[in-house]
């Protein structure tokens, strides 16, 4: 098991980035959430990871901190619940946003999520609702954070958001309908990804 990487960033493209370990790239599938973490392109960074192995590939998940990885890997022990809805979840939702859903029952805000069903949302209410102390607990562990800095060059913020969009869980159109009363003047994709996000979950 990798339990973390500590390398230089080379490349993002939500919801993929691309770390250099001495030599070796990794490539990592990371949430949102780390994405809006993760400094300039050539800065070094530690990403506590997950490897799923499947008969067609390894796949691994980096995530900027020990309570994001807590989370995933508690997420997808639920039934009907793989890596890849995992780290929409964890892209469409704060941890707090999500712990609030499961406190109050809020299957409503918990559709909203590209992939997320009726059956789904009750599924994750129920079985969640006794792991939340656990997770509370790894929430303490301190991780330094640092601001995110866009830098993909020649790149379309607007239509690199779409297309992380898209690779979240949602339909192209709707992808495009979550961005298009954005203003993009000055913002990057995580900053439009963000507000796509909070408009979604409206």
């Amino acid at each position: 098991m990798i339990g973390f990487l500590r390398g230089k960033l080379i490349h993002k493209a939500p919801p993929v980035l691309l770390l250099d370990v001495q030599g070796v790239g990794y490539e990592v599938e990371a949430p949102m959430t780390t994405f809006y973490n993760l400094p300039a392109i050539g800065a070094e960074i530690l990403l506590h990871t997950h490897l799923v192995v499947r008969e067609d590939a390894h796949i691994l998940f980096g995530f900027s901190t020990e309570a994001d990885r807590a989370m995933f890997r508690t997420l997808i022990k639920v039934n009907g619940v793989g890596p890849k809805l995992a780290l929409t979840i964890l892209s469409g939702q704060t941890a707090e946003e999500f712990h609030r859903c499961i406190h109050n029952n809020d299957t409503q805000a918990l559709v909203r999520l590209p992939g997320v069903g009726k059956k789904t949302a009750e599924r994750l209410v129920i079985e969640m609702r006794d792991r939340l102390p656990e997770l509370a607990d790894s929430s303490a562990v301190n991780v330094d954070r640092v601001s995110t800095v866009m830098h993909i060059a020649n790149a379309n913020p607007k239509q690199e958001a779409i297309s992380a969009l898209c690779s979240l869980g949602y339909k192209p159109l709707e992808a495009a309908r979550l961005v298009q009363n954005i203003g993009f003047d000055g913002k990057s994709c995580e900053d439009i990804i963000r507000l796509a996000l909070q408009n979604a979950a409206r």
